[in-house]
């Protein structure tokens, strides 16, 4: 993710229009003595946007920043192990909670960064069906499958689990969160049925008409909270970068406009460096800590 200069002279005049030319210049100037903040992440949308804006955030205020793509379980032990700081997709307490009950010893949880996040079965509000339990029924209906994501993903443990406990003639399909949307994109531009792994902040919600199939069982679970989480010592070696990522904490409303940008064509930075240079009393209150 190698910024271009013109980049570097956006986040400078951002910079200069919060803080003043003469700080910002300065910020810039010491960038190399701030070091490196390693972030990992998956390519969810949600998740794609709150890095971007933490990478943004994090580069104007002197740090560099590598962003590195993971599988979900990868991206866990990558923070466990320290070869990465920290990132910012732990769905807790369902989504990830294999992941953190083995990992939890070796991390820094800093806590919720977003609230009411939700996951579960997708369908088109036109669908029949408005449960998990009437799936059976509508087998065909479906082409006897649910379009997942990527393997990993604890939406899809949990997908695996809801088939299990349902008795769901059905099979889980799995590929990427691209490819869940492009499928369902496709169903729904001719009226078919379709049943997505899906889960609530993401752009397809704002989108189309979806609904979520009610899960009498909770097999689901809850609502979920997305965490921020950080390797041990990150504290202590880089303890700007650290209160940053730990002040951290955004809406669905926020995370909604970053991935509706990035799916109407802006690039994901371009779309992150717009939502800082946008919502500077937000990002202040993230650095004024």
């Amino acid at each position: 993710m190698t910024t271009s200069m013109l980049t570097k002279r956006v986040r400078v005049t951002s910079l200069a229009l919060l803080a003043g030319a003469g700080l910002a210049a300065g910020g810039t100037a010491h960038a190399q003595d701030k070091g490196t903040v390693n972030l990992s992440y998956v390519e969810w949308a949600s998740t794609v946007a709150s890095t971007e804006v933490m990478k943004v955030v994090l580069e104007q205020e002197g740090y560099e920043v590598d962003a590195t793509s993971l599988s979900a379980a990868a991206m866990w032990q990558s923070v466990a192990s320290g070869d990465t700081d920290a990132f910012l997709a732990g769905w807790l307490p369902a989504t990830h909670e294999d992941y953190y009950a083995k990992l939890k010893d070796e991390l820094d949880d800093l806590g919720p960064n977003l609230e009411g996040a939700k996951l579960g079965m997708v369908v088109p509000e036109y669908s029949d069906v408005d449960s998990i339990e009437d799936m059976n029924d509508n087998v065909d209906s479906f082409n006897g499958k649910i379009t997942g994501i990527d393997p990993g993903a604890g939406v899809m443990r949990l997908t695996e689990k809801t088939i299990d406990e349902y008795d769901l003639d059905y099979d889980l399909v799995s590929g990427s969160g691209a490819t869940m949307t492009a499928a369902l994109k496709a169903a729904i531009d001719n009226d078919d049925d379709i049943a997505v792994t899906g889960w609530t902040p993401h752009w397809m919600l704002a989108r189309w008409d979806l609904k979520f199939l009610d899960d009498p069982k909770e097999t689901y679970g809850g609502a979920e909270k997305i965490h921020t989480i950080a390797r041990q010592g990150l504290e202590d070696d880089m303890p700007g970068a650290y209160a940053i990522l730990d002040a951290f904490e955004w809406s669905s409303d926020d995370m909604n406009e970053v991935m509706l940008m990035q799916e109407e064509g802006d690039d994901p930075a371009a779309a992150a460096e717009k939502w800082v240079d946008e919502n500077p009393d937000k990002v202040e209150e993230w650095l004024d800590n």
